[in-house]
């Protein structure tokens, strides 16, 4: 019964890059000093009775490195999206100039630049919780399937396996983390 036991790395792996890409989306709304129309992601306006993102309401073009411009489309959404905009914590203050919303990136402080770091490691953090938990999963499959007779030889194999994808997957997070904080840091 137990040695017909197949542990799915396949779904294992896949689950784990869903962590890699939630992270990547995280990091992705952290504001580097350099204009990003993916910084805007994160924005949510309340347009035609429910909460819509901004690059759902017009199109986001990034015409200089420091310079983001919305061309909304519908002109009763623009003092919508500056608001959203305003209130969203991304420390930009827009300026509208009819649809175009256009949105200066102010640079980056040392003090500021320090603490999106940290802010960068805890997004990081999550995903290395977030894929230890995976392990944990797969781990518990295995110990069940050695409860129903699975050998010590298979049951050595698949921890091997599991320990080996949680390895893979934490370098890609601590990879992915490092090239962050060097964008960040880069004036």
């Amino acid at each position: 019964m137990a040695d017909d036991f197949e542990l799915d790395t396949d779904d294992l792996s896949r689950r784990m890059d869903g962590a890699i890409a939630s992270l990547r989306t995280e990091f992705a709304s952290l504001r580097t000093g350099r204009a990003s129309g993916s910084m805007l992601e994160p924005v949510q306006v309340e347009a035609y009775g429910q909460m819509t993102p901004v690059n759902q309401l017009g199109t986001i073009n990034v015409p200089e490195p420091r310079m983001v411009t919305i061309n909304v489309w519908d002109r009763g959404m623009v003092s919508k999206v500056e608001k959203a905009i305003r209130d969203s914590g991304l420390g930009i203050n827009p300026q509208t100039n009819g649809t175009i919303i256009m949105l200066p990136i102010p640079e980056l402080n040392e003090e500021r630049r320090r603490e999106l770091t940290k802010v960068a490691a805890n997004y990081a953090e999550h995903a290395r919780v977030a894929i230890r938990n995976l392990r944990r999963d797969g781990m518990d499959q295995i110990k069940k399937a050695k409860g129903n007779g699975l050998s010590e030889d298979d049951v050595k194999f698949w921890e091997g396996e599991v320990q080996e994808l949680t390895d893979r997957f934490i370098k890609n997070v601590d990879q992915a983390l490092e090239a962050k904080q060097a964008e960040i840091m880069q004036v």
